[in-house]
């Protein structure tokens, strides 16, 4: 059973219902990964890893399985809402957690933008009379309603929605390896591994994209004060939904692999308009399983994908809120509902304004895609140098493997693929931590520098959360 008096040896009520199970969990985080993810963005994952696109997705999951090692650990720790921000922050400086939460701000806000915009041009694209901007206020107002409800709500309907993407993706995996089986595509392991084209820098660029995908196993640990039985919960789900996930993404990715059309101007163009994935399910099974898998794309990303990211995001402003370190307005909870009614409001407004200015450019789904990525990674790697000084340096921990070695494996593995990914990313993502520096720098001339509740808890001060 878990410990009600969890949050209070660190300052924080008990606000947010806790009605998840582990269950619960596992949808959560396969609807916020999207079974179906890699459909999307398969042509520039093959293009960027010059063909060996499952072997991109396999490293992948291997990265990221030391991150959510890391995850497990902390949040045993401090089993709350806020993830990498609550972590680096209790785990190695208020200042720093402050920094990691605005990092991964790019992440979290950001993304749900990305994912309406996604699911609004193909929408667009398969209906042309219903114009972008009223598919993507459609799926907005959606979302925002249902997670206005209730958690409970939103765990309903995203377990729903999963289960027709794992419809879907069980239809083109049997498809496409009947295809197969009857002569059309060409058998080949070079999706793994192409010896005439393979280069560590060129696959862990190729990584840095597919990270896309993967993008929402961490957002499990946002739901840590709405979860029956504590954190082992959070963190045995958080492994199960990667290792799960990335079966599914390695072998949708190579069948499609293997039934690409022309690989070679796949190789030579790319893929701008993003149809590389539903032109190989075109070759397996003609125009109806194209149209099936462009069209379960759109609506898994604009409903139960986007869904579940407004709920990770409106955890984290919540979260950031109440430490004082947004304004506290956010952190204001609906007493009928258990939910950061504000946060969840301003995360679907953000998203609605993201969407409809990104839609007039022509480089929109990219340039988000990239900062995404780029502050998912760099507050991962934040993630793992707080295991080590929590853990290692601080506590004094015995254990070298959980507290040293996994993170240190996990740490060099997502430098390198930053070192090698896009150099616009580089750049914005920089940008954005410097700007993240200057708003410290004016928090602390404020007289308001970062301070975490019940960083000592034996003298634990509750910080009283106005609800409405």
């Amino acid at each position: 059973m878990y410990d009600q008096d969890e949050l209070a040896r660190y300052g924080y009520r008990q606000e947010l219902a806790r009605r998840l199970r582990f269950r619960d969990l596992i949808a959560y985080g396969l609807v916020y990964m999207v079974p179906i993810a890699p459909m999307a963005i398969f042509g520039s994952v093959y293009a960027g890893s010059g063909g060996m696109v499952a072997l991109a997705y396999a490293i992948g999951v291997v990265a990221l399985v030391f991150t959510a090692f890391s995850y497990a650990q902390m949040v045993k720790a401090f089993p709350m809402s806020g993830s990498v921000y609550n972590y680096a922050g209790r785990g190695i400086s208020a200042p720093v957690g402050f920094l990691a939460g605005w990092v991964i701000l790019l992440d979290y806000v950001l993304v749900p933008g990305l994912l309406y915009l996604v699911a609004s041009v193909a929408m667009h694209a398969t209906v042309p009379a219903v114009p972008v901007w009223l598919w993507l206020l459609g799926f907005v107002a959606v979302n925002t309603v249902v997670n206005s409800v209730g958690i409970r709500m939103t765990a309903v309907v995203t377990r729903v929605m999963l289960v027709g993407e794992l419809i879907v993706l069980a239809i083109f995996l049997a498809i496409a390896g009947w295809a197969l089986a009857s002569g059309r595509g060409r058998f080949s392991w070079e999706a793994f591994y192409n010896a005439d084209t393979f280069t560590w820098p060129l696959v862990a660029g190729a990584v840095s994209i597919a990270v896309l995908s993967f993008l929402g196993f961490d957002g499990i640990s946002m739901l840590a004060e709405e979860t029956k039985g504590g954190s082992r919960q959070i963190g045995r789900a958080m492994a199960a939904v990667l290792i799960l996930a990335g079966v599914l993404f390695i072998a949708q990715t190579w069948l499609a692999a293997m039934l690409v059309p022309d690989p070679g101007a796949l190789l030579g163009q790319g893929d701008p308009n993003g149809t590389a994935f539903y032109d190989a399910a075109r070759v397996a099974g003609g125009g109806w399983l194209a149209t099936l898998c462009a069209v379960a794309t759109a609506i898994a990303w604009g409903l139960p994908n986007s869904m579940v990211a407004q709920v990770a995001t409106s955890r984290l402003l919540y979260a950031m809120a109440r430490d004082r370190q947004l304004p506290a307005f956010l952190a204001k909870v609906s007493i009928r509902r258990s939910v950061p009614i504000n946060a969840t409001l301003l995360t679907g407004f953000v998203s609605l304004a993201l969407g409809l200015y990104l839609a007039t450019r022509a480089d929109g789904i990219t340039l988000l895609s990239s900062l995404i990525n780029f502050g998912a990674m760099v507050a991962f790697l934040v993630l793992h140098v707080s295991v080590v000084v929590h853990h290692l340096i601080r506590r004094r921990s015995g254990n070298w493997w959980a507290h040293l070695v996994m993170p240190g494996v996990g740490f060099a593995i997502l430098a390198y693929v930053v070192v090698n990914a896009n150099i616009a990313a580089q750049r914005l993502g920089l940008a954005w931590l410097a700007l993240g520096v200057v708003v410290l720098a004016g928090l602390y001339l404020a007289g308001r520098r970062p301070v975490l509740s019940g960083l000592a808890p034996a003298q634990p001060q509750a910080r009283d959360v106005e609800r409405v």
